[in-house]
């Protein structure tokens, strides 16, 4: 099969859960025989290979704003992708919908990520909220398949759309720390520290998080991954606490460092909530940290209620007092740490999310 994947930032370019998608996705449907192209933003990358292990790049340019950059860019890949000889275009990211009124002209086979629910996050206010809801609403009437990322999404869209969808999660690969020392130039040490991985914006409760550790009485430091890549206001006074133990080493690009952030991390906070399966959690499942995670039926779907994971409300209070909990119950923190990986193994490993897909491509590519 010829597939084409439209609406991340590019490939081997990693940013967001969409691009580590694509950067799993692509190589394992290239190793099945199939021929993949990725189309990605010209301005951020500095080199312009034709190809890269295999995956075939086409370069475009977008409009550099924040609201226009991913609409403009695949705007211009749909109307490329139009006149090319593929049998499956697949979009992710519901902004695309309707781009999908194109490729039903075209009568081309088409799928499309919805991903979270974006008309619902804080930070799509007013007229942003209504068109994510309206181009999540026209994603289901003009795309051959809507894929959500959980059961829990896919319900979402049968209650709201009145729409089917195919469930196909992210995927995580499971690792082990190799290289402890790495993490000492953050000034921490093993186990001493809890950890937090994602964009400082208000869905990921991030402010909630350090107010509830602001109020803890841990000795131990808590360590915030991620930034936003533009001047915000609710990030700048996240990074303003006072909180000696908090540590804000911004994006971490390095994989090895990474790797070994999260598998020496005490326990890992997880304040997604507008997702449906969120990759960053996967991760800190697949490197073995016990989990504390907002309470939502995302995270309830994907830990198995209690099973691999504890919960916090969305209050400053409630994190505060699962923190001095998990403090004080070294014993609760390593069951769960032992036992995390095991869930990464029974249902979101890479090679069963290729499986997925490339099923789903071969039946819809026989559908006439």
């Amino acid at each position: 099969m010829k597939i084409a994947i439209l609406g991340t930032r590019g490939y081997p370019y990693v940013y967001s859960g969409y691009e580590t998608f694509v950067a799993e996705l692509a190589p394992r449907l290239i190793k099945k025989g199939h021929d993949v192209t990725v189309y990605c933003h010209k301005g951020l990358f500095q080199e312009h290979p034709k190809e890269v292990n295999g995956v075939k790049l086409v370069y475009l340019p977008s409009i550099e704003s924040k609201i226009l950059s991913q609409f403009s860019h695949s705007f211009l890949s749909t109307l490329h992708v139009l006149f090319q000889e593929v049998d499956i275009i697949l979009y992710v990211n519901t902004a695309n919908g309707p781009f999908g009124v194109l490729t039903k002209i075209f009568r081309k086979k088409t799928a499309i990520n919805v991903d979270g629910l974006e008309w619902m996050r804080p930070k799509w206010k007013g007229l942003g909220a209504k068109y994510f809801y309206w181009s999540s609403w026209l994603s289901t009437k003009v795309f051959d398949v809507i894929i959500a990322d959980s059961d829990q999404m896919a319900n979402i869209y049968r209650n709201e759309f009145n729409a089917e969808s195919v469930t196909i999660e992210y995927g995580a690969t499971c690792a082990y720390s190799s290289n402890p020392e790495l993490i000492s130039e953050f000034g921490i040490k093993s186990h001493e520290y809890y950890l937090v991985v994602g964009r400082l914006i208000p869905d990921n409760n991030g402010d909630i998080i350090v107010r509830g550790f602001e109020q803890s009485s841990s000795s131990k430091k808590l360590v915030i991954l991620g930034d936003v890549p533009y001047e915000d206001e609710y990030a700048r006074r996240i990074r303003e606490t006072k909180d000696e133990r908090i540590i804000f080493p911004g994006y971490v690009r390095n994989g090895n460092v990474l790797k070994e952030l999260y598998c020496n991390a005490y326990a890992y906070l997880h304040g997604h909530e507008y997702g449906g399966t969120n990759p960053s959690l996967l991760k800190a499942l697949a490197y073995g940290n016990c989990i504390l995670a907002l309470d939502t039926v995302f995270s309830r779907e994907v830990l198995c209620d209690n099973e691999y994971g504890l919960y916090f409300k969305k209050d400053p209070t409630s994190v505060r007092e699962m923190i001095d909990f998990i403090d004080q119950h070294a014993g609760i923190v390593a069951a769960y740490r032992a036992k995390s990986r095991k869930r990464i193994e029974e249902r979101y490993t890479w090679e069963r999310i290729a499986d997925n897909y490339e099923e789903l491509f071969a039946d819809l590519l026989d559908k006439k």
